[in-house]
């Protein structure tokens, strides 16, 4: 007898192929029947007429690292059709760490990823990190091993060369289940490592059959730069490589693309359809003097009035324009807490400061966890979020960050955004190209083996989407609305989202790399 029998829709199976009329029955975790249900006995029927199935969404770029379990975040995903995250990213996150390493390693990124959950505030291997995440709520997670963490944890927060310290770490770490090596080379203290430390880690990723993923040295105009590192790396270790949020413009980037196959890399990239970017502040603001070492020490240097003094003469008067383009999204201490949606000029002239003082007081304040959202430069079009859609190499991401009272809408709207937008009414992807861009591509890629189809013995991993009311609901103004159409999702056969709401299941796995439900 079937679990769970969806009768009367059409799926969109990941194949490429256009939709077609099919039932869908699961039983223990697993899809066992694609066709015509003819009578099979089910416990539970479920009529999804004049709907359209398709395989769970992966976000091939989430930081949900330390929110896993959260109701806000299974709402935010569920509701998009997204059932697996992607986590670990720009080489910053939970494991492996221990004692000090966890601590500041927590409030470095504590506005993108959140404080470390206070069962893993002393740290965790990547094996004891899977074990956390497994049917800790309703999504799948699959884990990169951060490469700036890993550097902290052997070599410290500073920028001496490493000779191969770090290898073993990596080999375990891999050997546990991670999918990959992630790479923030514009954060603390990833950015400290070079070509020939950056190759040799990459050929432990390739020999594990891993992939390389990586917050590359520079976007936008200077993408070029950036991509000429990456490339290096991947010709020289021979990894499968993927570059995190490929945001534009697209005719910069397109032919960095090119140059991946003349080098025989094996290249993808993920990108979400905004036009604006998420990070924190002192990534941005500060120079990259008072950035280096332990993030404590950041806080303590940036307390001197001689630092101060030295910012406010030749540091920030060059930053004017910039601070125009940056709206403040997490500011977590209640006397600063009004500050969230304002923009960096219009909270300075409220407190009475100049700006350059304002961003001091805000991250000394908070410990460094300030969050932003920055407006990329008028280069980046809507053309090239299409653009980039289309590529074969393109897989989707929502890129997001759910601290905060005023987030990047991405969140909450991303993948709305690509079905209703860009799928719907513009036409950039079919049905069927959605659900490769959306699934398939991304289970392909990370090793999530018997996932990212609608195929008899894969994973039951299902959105059941209302075509017409697909819509995303979060704005620069009101980031936080849910997304609409997707009312229905399982993960691993069990329903996660009825009726729009969450039912407490506990149905999401730690996914490792290469292992299957079958």
């Amino acid at each position: 007898m079937l679990d769970v029998l969806l009768v009367g829709g059409e799926i969109a199976d990941g194949t490429g192929a256009e939709p077609r009329r099919a039932d869908v029955g699961v039983r223990d975790g697993l899809i066992e029947l694609v066709g015509s249900a003819a009578g099979a006995p089910a416990r539970r029927v479920v009529d999804v007429s004049g709907r359209l199935l398709m395989p769970g969404f992966v976000d091939a770029h989430s930081h949900a690292d330390a929110l896993i379990g959260s109701p806000d975040l299974e709402l935010a995903c569920l509701r998009q059709g997204v059932t697996t995250v992607i986590v670990g990213q720009d080489g910053v996150s939970l494991a492996p760490t221990a004692g000090t390493v966890a601590e500041e390693t927590s409030r470095y990124f504590a506005a993108v990823n959140g404080p470390f959950p206070a069962e893993l505030a002393e740290g965790a291997t990547v094996a004891e990190l899977l074990e956390y995440y497994d049917r800790r709520g309703a999504l799948n997670v699959a884990y990169l091993v951060p490469g700036g963490t890993l550097r902290a944890s052997v070599v410290g927060f500073g920028p001496t060369r490493d000779a191969g310290g770090q290898l073993g770490l990596l080999e375990d770490s891999l050997a546990a289940g991670a999918v990959g090596l992630s790479t923030g080379l514009e954060y603390v203290p990833g950015g400290y490592a070079d070509v020939a430390e950056l190759t040799a880690l990459c050929e432990v990723v390739r020999e594990a059959g891993g992939v390389h993923v990586s917050h590359i040295r520079g976007y936008e105009q200077d993408a070029p730069t950036g991509m000429a590192e990456f490339l290096q790396i991947g010709a020289g270790s021979g990894v499968r490589s993927h570059v995190s949020h490929f945001h534009g413009p697209a005719a910069v980037l397109l032919p960095e693309v090119a140059k991946s196959q003349a080098l025989g890399v094996d290249l993808t990239y993920d990108t979400y359809p905004y036009r604006r970017g998420n990070t924190i502040l002192a990534m941005l603001a500060l120079p990259k003097e008072i950035q280096a070492g332990v993030p404590s020490q950041t806080l303590l240097q940036l307390a001197t009035s001689e630092a101060r003094s030295t910012l406010k003469r030749d540091w920030f008067p060059g930053l004017a324009e910039l601070f125009t383009r940056v709206t403040l999204s997490h500011v977590p201490v209640p006397e600063w807490n009004w500050a969230e949606g304002l923009t960096v000029p219009e909270a300075a002239e409220r407190a009475g400061l100049e700006p350059g003082d304002l961003v001091c007081e805000l991250i000394l304040a908070c410990e460094l966890a300030v969050g932003c959202v920055v407006q990329q430069p008028a280069a980046n079009t809507p053309q090239d979020i299409s653009t980039l859609l289309k590529q074969p190499e393109q897989m989707g991401s929502s890129d997001g960050i759910l601290i905060g009272g005023h987030p990047h809408p991405r969140g909450r709207g991303a993948f709305a955004r690509m079905l209703a937008r860009h799928t719907r009414d513009l036409g950039d992807w079919s049905w069927g190209q959605a659900a490769v861009h959306l699934s398939a591509r991304a289970c392909e890629r990370f090793g999530l083996t018997g996932r990212g189809r609608l195929a008899e013995g894969y994973a039951a991993d299902i959105a059941v989407l209302d075509v017409t009311r697909l819509a995303d609901r979060a704005t620069y103004e009101h980031p936080l609305a849910l997304a609409e159409g997707v009312d229905l999702v399982l993960v691993n056969g069990e329903i996660g989202l009825e009726k729009g709401q969450l039912t407490g299941a506990r149905c999401g796995r730690a996914l490792r790399r290469g292992e299957s439900m079958r």
